[in-house]
């Protein structure tokens, strides 16, 4: 693992060379596909060194950092196009990207926590620095307190932790089963508020409607996944209390979910209504991971891949879209089909990957998320099946809205898009539906 971490920071002095912004992208594809060839993961940790190490859930995490921060330097051409200080841009991306890679592949919890909260820096920086309107600081600040808050109650935890086991490595936590209320509370509310769970949802449509492109792409693509990494980990040796409270998370969840579905049916901004689809998603994946048994885990973890490939394709859309019409309304990107012709199969495509369509991940991801959470019980049914519902119903209205109707008056010319544009969408949707032939990758590794 350690050789990943050296070459990223070997590639920061490039960030500051003018003119090798491709190159730095190109590097970071390098280490991707390096990534790529090893992944002879097996459940257990493998390529260990001191602290650092990755087992099968740490490893398609990690492939999904590298592959967004790299895809989001192809998003930002045009921060290097206007040079809208596009070193230190790439410097933040490659910051960001070594502390999620650290995050991921630590084997230590307080290390985890350590790196979980350092990524919060550089995002927020993304948020301050390059994104549009002046609401951008009231975001950063929503998103710092609502995190830092929850997280040092986890803090307090993790030392309790220490105090009576001695260790902190997630092997020897997970022989152990705690019984104590005020450490699983303390453990897993910072992770339930990075997920989001709703009721403490309101710093993420708030940071993605302000965020860059790039922004918006780790926050959608990687930063909710940290939470339900750590759940992940930490359900390990919580399952005797969580068997007792997790009920609570599960029903606040669902019943979230219905209501956010319909906030995005009212929705007029197109990064707002994807961002609060991402909400919902992340609701039913909580929902299964809640559950504790083995279809809600394998299910939660497919799905957080999914949604990570899919979400952040949609933001890329809506900021093709801005970039051309300087408006993110659906009110003034309508009748898009006749603007932008080709760009439509790619709104089709991602849109069926977002609600569920085969042969995309998403699909296996909610089929075992559907399973796990009607076995917990079948009350649930209710809630699930609006959940779908209303998941389809406002995908078609954002696709239908802004590829068909009237066009607006102001665009008068149409436009393609760009080589770079194509590539960057279809490096989202492809590997989105080509991982459902290796789908026991995510099924079958507890």
């Amino acid at each position: 693992m350690l050789k990943f971490i050296f070459i990223m920071i070997f590639i920061m002095p490039f960030c500051f060379m003018n003119s090798l912004f491709w190159m730095v992208q190109n590097l970071l594809f390098m280490i991707t596909f390096m990534f790529i060839l090893m992944n002879n993961c097996t459940n257990y940790f493998m390529n260990i060194s001191y602290f650092l190490g990755f087992d099968l859930i740490s490893y398609g995490l990690i492939l999904l950092s590298f592959w967004i921060c790299t895809l989001m330097i192809t998003a930002s051409e045009s921060i290097n196009k206007y040079n809208n200080y596009k070193n230190l841009f790439l410097f933040n991306i490659l910051i960001l990207l070594l502390f999620l890679v650290l995050s991921f592949s630590s084997m230590d919890l307080f290390m985890f926590y350590m790196f979980f909260e350092s990524s919060l820096i550089p995002t927020l920086f993304l948020i301050l620095g390059w994104g549009y309107q002046p609401e951008r600081l009231q975001a950063g600040v929503y998103l710092l307190f609502y995190t830092l808050l929850v997280s040092l109650p986890m803090l307090i935890g993790i030392f309790s932790l220490y105090n009576n086991l001695m260790t902190l490595n997630y092997f020897l936590i997970g022989n152990n089963l705690f019984n104590y209320d005020l450490l699983y509370i303390s453990l897993i509310f910072a992770f339930l508020v990075k997920m989001p769970m709703f009721l403490v949802h309101l710093w993420l449509p708030k940071a993605h409607v302000e965020a860059p492109v790039s922004g918006s792409m780790i926050l959608a693509g990687i930063m909710l996944k940290l939470g339900g990494y750590g759940l992940l980990r930490v359900f390990s040796f919580l399952q005797v209390s969580g068997i007792k409270y997790n009920y609570i998370w599960i029903s606040i969840s669902l019943v979230g979910g219905v209501l956010i579905s319909l906030i995005c049916l009212r929705q007029t901004d197109l990064k707002s209504l994807i961002a609060y689809s991402s909400v919902a998603h992340m609701g039913i994946v909580l929902g299964g991971l809640m559950t504790l048994t083995y279809w809600g885990v394998c299910g939660s973890y497919s799905l957080m891949i999914a949604h990570g490939l899919c979400s952040s394709g949609l933001f890329c859309l809506a900021n093709i879209t801005y970039e051309r019409l300087g408006s993110r309304s659906l009110l003034i990107n309508k009748g898009l089909l006749n603007f932008m012709p080709s760009m439509t199969l790619w709104w089709f495509l991602l849109s069926a990957c977002n609600m569920a369509a085969p042969p995309s991940l998403n699909l296996l991801g909610e089929i075992s998320l559907l399973n796990s959470i009607v076995s917990w019980s079948w009350l649930t049914m209710i809630s699930l099946s609006l959940l779908s519902f209303f998941s389809a119903a406002y995908t078609l209205y954002l696709y239908a809205y802004s590829q068909h109707g009237k066009i607006f008056s102001g665009v008068y010319s149409f436009s393609n898009g760009k080589i770079r544009e194509f590539l960057l969408l279809f490096l989202h949707w492809f590997p989105l539906n080509l991982l459902i032939l290796k789908s026991d990758i995510c099924m079958l590794w507890i």
